[in-house]
């Protein structure tokens, strides 16, 4: 525990997490960036704290019913930690959606891009188009304005995570009322 409680205080940085990546052979991959940014040192204390604070007493009758400790873990720890596995796979999930930076650093094959590198450069792009049909003729519509562009391609890379959100939120709930029944 003090190994993670460590690293949650001390970061390596960028230059040894890019040298870590290159020397797994990773780069260009999108391995690079999932890999990496598996777990955090938050995360894990939080969901170990909440699978100490479930009851011994639920474990010793599974045992107790002739359950092996695999069994323990995957029909009793499992599906009681539901919640706290659905928040921290939101979490997750939105961090990984949202990773823009080691995108740009660790994929250099542009058919390799993230959503939101393509839609840094798609925006860029229409920018610059914007700008160049400024000057062109007044009555040529064949490019749609720049700040459409933008906010249709924002839209759409939000469009996941809102249809995922959905389904997750059922153990948000569960994991709320969970705490309040007491006795």
């Amino acid at each position: 525990m003090g190994c993670v409680i460590f690293t949650l205080v001390f970061s390596a940085g960028i230059v040894p997490n890019y040298l870590l990546v290159k020397e797994l052979g990773l780069l260009n991959s999108l391995w690079a960036l999932i890999l990496p940014n598996l777990t955090n040192a938050w995360s894990l204390i939080v969901v170990k704290s909440f699978i100490d604070n479930l009851p011994a007493e639920l474990q010793e009758a599974a045992i107790m019913d002739g359950c092996n400790e695999l069994g323990v873990f995957f029909r009793i720890i499992l599906p009681l930690s539901m919640p706290v596995i659905a928040a921290f796979t939101l979490f997750f999930a939105v961090a990984h959606w949202n990773q823009y930076f080691q995108a740009l650093v660790y994929l250099t094959d542009s058919d390799k891009w993230t959503l939101q590198v393509l839609v840094k450069s798609l925006v860029i792009d229409s920018e610059t188009i914007g700008a160049a049909s400024r000057g062109a003729v007044a009555g040529d519509s064949t490019q749609p304005p720049s700040e459409t562009i933008r906010m249709a391609s924002i839209i759409l890379s939000m469009l996941p995570i809102l249809v995922v959100y959905p389904f997750l939120q059922k153990h948000f709930a569960k994991g709320v009322m969970l705490g309040s029944v007491k006795g």
